[in-house]
């Protein structure tokens, strides 16, 4: 299912997660069996996550993933990891820039050494969570070209949960709908048209640091 509004402006990440909180309660009807698991993909996701999984009964944790930029245009995402998962590539994108996965191979294992440090950071002793057979939600603050949300869905799809959905306030409508088929549900309260940056439908963007998404995971648990 892909979930169409008009544009809206949120007031910051709470009211964003609050509003999709709603949004994503009316798709998982409670029923007997485990509660569902929320994953946050970090940092910006995680303040809205928290939001969700309060609203829904379910458990919060982290997906973590990194955008592979292409050389010299940090801004540019050719590709993701996200976990222990294989890259994934944005095949077109690389083409339009005479590339190749093997030109990207220094960003990758930069990207898997800094994966591994926030992995560190963010679960400490906790072991990864185990989305088998599991209601997932994969939650961010917003979607641009989706690169890091696919790796994400791929990895999770791997590990067969009973159903994946992915969460997020505002997205450019190209991202959303290049991930339907990775997800089996895709709400996004907002698509506008003329989208340009995630930032852009927030009052306030605040940039995260790990102190921030740490102590937002305690904080849920200790509730």
């Amino acid at each position: 299912m892909v979930r169409d509004a008009p544009a809206l402006i949120f007031e910051n990440r709470d009211d964003a997660g609050r509003q999709l909180a709603d949004a994503v309660a009316a798709q998982l009807p409670r029923h007997p069996g485990p509660a569902p698991l929320v994953l946050a993909l970090p940092r910006g996701g995680v303040p809205v996550a928290v939001h969700v999984a309060a609203r829904v009964g379910g458990e919060l944790d982290v997906v973590i993933a990194r955008k592979i930029a292409a050389p010299g245009r940090p801004e540019y995402g050719l590709g993701a990891i996200a976990e222990d998962g294989p890259p994934v590539f944005d095949e077109p994108a690389l083409a339009a820039l005479g590339l190749t996965p093997s030109d990207l191979t220094p960003a990758v294992v930069e990207e898997r050494a800094e994966l591994a440090r926030r992995t560190r950071e963010y679960r400490a002793d906790r072991p990864t969570p185990d989305p088998t057979a599991r209601e997932v939600v994969v939650v961010d603050d917003g979607l641009a070209t989706g690169v890091t949300a696919r790796a994400a869905l791929r990895w999770l799809r791997g590990r067969h949960p009973a159903r994946l959905i992915l969460a997020v306030p505002v997205c450019a409508p190209p991202a959303r709908d290049a991930l339907t088929g990775d997800a089996d549900a895709v709400i996004c309260l907002s698509a506008p048209a003329e989208f340009r940056a995630v930032g852009q439908w927030y009052h306030d963007f605040t940039q995260l640091t790990d102190f921030d998404v740490a102590r937002a995971l305690r904080g849920f648990a200790a509730t």
